[in-house]
């Protein structure tokens, strides 16, 4: 990897020294993204596998059998389809704790719960309980969606518009080295280990999280007087639907959903089948969880580039507008691409080229334009589009997958098409609507019409 220059070492060292918030949130999305992608090559090796007994309980692998259903041919979309319910039933849960209690208790409290998890399935995988293949491939799902759009919901109340744009690139960036570092660890330490201890690693940093939370809550404070709030971290309080009713109202945020819903289209199309691939290439649980760590480190490698020489340029000097369309455009040309000649490589250059665009260009530009909304918005519906509308998105493109592979990838790609091409609509959208934002959120509460009184 390239070594940023000494100009943009120059730039970093300034901003760190300037915003003392800086380091806490860098260590906080370090640590983040660390624990989540030791994980997330386990994950996924369990949903390539072949083998339907490592991840479903007997009972139902018995049930299927008696109603001649063959559970192998339907993992993925078993798997995504478990995920959107249990997202949706969650959704409620989420908007009561923001609703009731002030960010400095549902905060520390949604990580603890994440931590609770991990040792209770640290404890089912060294008992080699049945069934827990299902449970963590979900779980991990829930976890990496929910944790990630806490966290920027809460960058949002930390800082605003103007200072966002500035560090939000480097914040990307020390997530991406917690990304870099998560399959590093995974892959040096799984043969060692096991794949149970690997959990309690991913708890520590975790921890790590807890911490950062606390030491930047002094920030969020004092922005919130300087809007005019109490500035003690009150509860937002109205209703636990809130989130669904402002995204059905607010041209924005439909926006957002839309580009949500299709991103998650192209992304969903590639990874499975990126699967059906590892399937056949890689039998072994070890060998496909090592693939996915590579995989991973070429897509974070790119992403930080991108992040420390690209990132903080753009969002400053052309706003949110490049940043959402370039990587759209390049979706679509990579799916034209693989329509014409989808060879393995090429798709695993495509994801490649997919998620380090999304990581490093489209979710900066997005969440800066979280800065600049209502609170109610960037807790609640932003909740909605990142758990509710990707989890939907996931569901709908998984089984859309499904019936497109029994013809063939070639059809998978040539269907991909027209989803990217939703993609860059969505991307124009978003650009159109977010002009008439103000520039920070303290003028942003009223800019809609009145809404219902439900909303808080």
């Amino acid at each position: 990897m390239s070594e940023p220059s000494p100009t943009a070492l120059s730039r970093l060292r300034a901003e760190l020294a300037d915003s003392p918030p800086l380091w806490w949130a860098l260590l906080y999305f370090f640590s983040l993204l660390c624990g989540y992608y030791v994980l997330r090559p386990v994950r996924d090796a369990m949903g390539a596998s072949a083998d339907a007994a490592t991840l479903f309980p007997d009972r139902l692998l018995a049930w299927s059998a008696t109603v001649g259903i063959d559970l192998h041919a339907y993992t993925l979309q078993v798997l995504f389809t478990l995920t959107f319910l249990v997202m949706v039933a969650l959704q409620p849960l989420y908007g009561w704790l923001v609703s009731r209690w002030p960010r400095r208790v549902f905060l520390p409290v949604v990580y603890s719960a994440f931590i609770a998890c991990l040792m209770a399935f640290w404890w089912a995988f060294d008992r080699e309980l049945p069934g827990r293949g299902v449970l963590f491939f979900v779980w991990v799902a829930v976890f990496n969606l929910f944790a990630v759009t806490v966290f920027w919901s809460y960058m949002a109340d930390v800082f605003d518009n103007d200072h966002a744009k500035r560090v939000y690139g480097y914040i990307g960036a020390g997530g991406t080295i917690g990304a870099l570092t998560g399959p590093a660890i995974t892959r040096m330490l799984v043969g060692t280990l096991g794949v149970d201890r690997l959990l309690l690693v991913s708890a520590g940093f975790l921890l790590l999280c807890l911490l950062c939370i606390v030491m930047l809550r002094p920030w969020a404070m004092r922005r919130e007087q300087r809007e005019g709030r109490d500035g003690r971290g009150a509860a937002m309080g109205g209703s636990i639907w809130a989130g669904l009713r402002l995204v059905a109202a607010d041209p924005l945020l439909r926006a957002l959903a839309l580009l949500m819903f299709f991103g998650v289209g192209v992304g969903t199309l590639l990874y499975n089948e990126q699967a059906a691939i590892v399937r056949q290439a890689y039998p072994t649980a070890e060998a496909a969880t090592r693939f996915y760590s590579s995989l991973d480190w070429a897509i974070n490698g790119l992403t930080i580039v991108i992040q420390l020489f690209l990132t903080r340029w753009l969002l400053r000097r052309h706003g949110v507008g490049p940043a959402l369309l370039v990587p759209a455009f390049a979706i679509l040309v990579g799916y034209c691409l693989l329509a014409a000649s989808p060879l393995p490589l090429l798709v695993a250059l495509v994801q490649i080229a997919t998620r380090a665009g999304e990581f490093s260009l489209s979710k900066p530009a997005r969440e800066t334009i979280y800065t600049r909304v209502d609170r109610q918005s960037r807790y609640k519906a932003k909740a909605v589009i990142d758990t509710a509308v990707y989890r939907f998105g996931d569901l709908t493109w998984v089984w859309t997958h499904k019936l497109l592979s029994v013809i063939g990838s070639k059809l998978v790609f040539l269907a991909g098409i027209g989803i990217a091409a939703g993609l860059v609509v969505g991307a124009w959208k978003v650009v159109r609507e977010q002009r008439r934002l103000p520039e920070q959120a303290g003028a942003a509460t009223v800019r809609a019409p009145a809404r219902d009184p439900a909303l808080g």
